[in-house]
């Protein structure tokens, strides 16, 4: 009596109308949606990204960054955003004008865009939208308000520019900058000298830079660029350009080549040096100093050396057999340099070298072979084949240029 016949038919619940239907229409939009959130997250992980880089403070001197001895006190000495001068002072100001403009338009543009795609978006409905193009209003409006924009921004940036091309101040220091591969040389052309890699200026006087792109060696184009102290400027082979800059106080600010230029581009460093006036004249007097006789027997080896191998490229002012070459940098007065190879090592015989027996080894592998070091660098390595110098040699020649200050 309670079995049930075998074929007996089964019976079940119906379920109520359209449930079906829904449960399949819920499913399907969260597989639609699940891509969607993927997207969003690879966004957001990216913008999270972009963010951390721009935080970096690669640039505080330590030896990732390799910027010997930048100011402790300044923690980011490549910053554009941190004028130091009033050249930079006055380049920065069309920032602070433009900046809070173009926030402004981006506010506008992208939260309408937003808000026409979240108020418009498609709901399932068959009738097309009501075209309302042709509004004159509208278009008369959107065509006056960036015009209005451009000359608000336009005014200011002409002003600066007249101001930039002004000739040079009377008291004004004339520097002539030529780009090489891979490192700067400084003419100071009142004075009469030249050097490599420093440029060294006195606080509270302009100094103004001519690019000349017609000397030797000027054969690629590079950018120069002291962020703290003036905007870049190119440097074009066969032209000329010029720029101008100024510190407020004595400090180190580095400088960079801002335009690629072959291997080693981002080896291609320098620094500016802004001292008080009177130790700006000492530094001046000693730069036009030659190279003092050796007495010592290993330095006077060095410079025997100095003056058979090294001379063809480089000069020693003072030197027997000088030549006044100019395809490698002048190393009359090294020793007082604070790096070498375009800026980017620590020299041994610095003031504010971290790690001197570090220092002394890169430059060992320097002279013998400079490619393992600066890829690109023109030049020729002394380690090996038939100019090859012995350890004794190199280890002379290193004793003779830490004398030269």
């Amino acid at each position: 009596m309670g079995r049930r016949p075998a074929d007996a038919p089964t019976t079940t619940t119906a379920a109520p109308p359209g449930a079906s239907g829904r449960v399949n229409s819920t499913t399907d939009r969260l597989r639609e949606s699940l891509p969607r959130l993927h997207r969003r997250g690879y966004l957001a992980l990216g913008g999270l990204a972009m963010l951390a880089t721009g935080c970096s403070v690669d640039l505080d001197g330590s030896d990732t960054a390799q910027i010997p001895g930048p100011n402790p006190n300044r923690p980011l000495p490549a910053d554009a955003l941190n004028p130091l001068g009033p050249v930079a002072r006055s380049q920065d100001e069309l920032w602070d004008i433009a900046y809070p403009i173009t926030i402004a338009v981006f506010l506008l543009v992208f939260g309408g865009l937003a808000f026409i795609v979240f108020r418009f978006r498609d709901r399932g409905q068959t009738e097309l939208p009501k075209q309302v193009h042709g509004n004159t209003r509208l278009e008369i409006a959107w065509t006056l308000i960036p015009a209005v924009i451009l000359a608000v921004i336009a005014v200011p940036t002409v002003q600066k520019i007249f101001e930039l091309a002004e000739p040079p101040a009377e008291d004004a220091v004339m520097v002539t900058a030529v780009g090489k591969q891979y490192w700067w040389e400084f003419q100071y052309t009142q004075e009469d000298f030249y050097t490599a890699s420093e440029l060294h200026i006195p606080v509270g006087r302009e100094v103004f830079i001519e690019l000349d792109g017609t000397a030797d060696g000027a054969d690629v184009i590079h950018s120069f660029w002291v962020p703290s102290l003036a905007g870049k400027r190119d440097y074009v082979p066969g032209g000329h350009r010029q720029l101008r800059l100024q510190a407020d106080e004595p400090g180190i600010y580095p400088g960079l080549c801002a335009e690629f230029c072959g291997l080693s581009h981002a080896n291609m460093r320098f620094t500016v040096i802004a001292h008080e006036e009177a130790d700006y004249e000492a530094w001046v007097a000693n730069q036009q100093q030659p190279v003092v006789e050796p007495e010592d027997e290993l330095i006077a080896q060095g410079a025997e050396i100095a003056g058979s191998v090294c001379i063809g490229c480089h000069t020693f002012t003072g030197l027997e057999g000088n030549a006044d070459s100019r395809f490698g940098p002048n190393l009359t007065h090294f020793a007082e340099r604070e790096a070498f190879a375009g800026y980017i090592f620590d020299s041994p015989f610095g003031e504010e070298v971290e790690d001197p027996e570090l220092a002394m080894e890169r430059m060992e592998q320097w002279i013998r072979d400079p490619q393992s070091l600066k890829p690109g660098s023109q030049m020729p390595g002394f380690g090996s084949g038939g100019d090859a110098l012995t350890d004794e040699q190199i280890n002379a020649v290193i004793a003779y240029l830490g004398t030269l200050e």
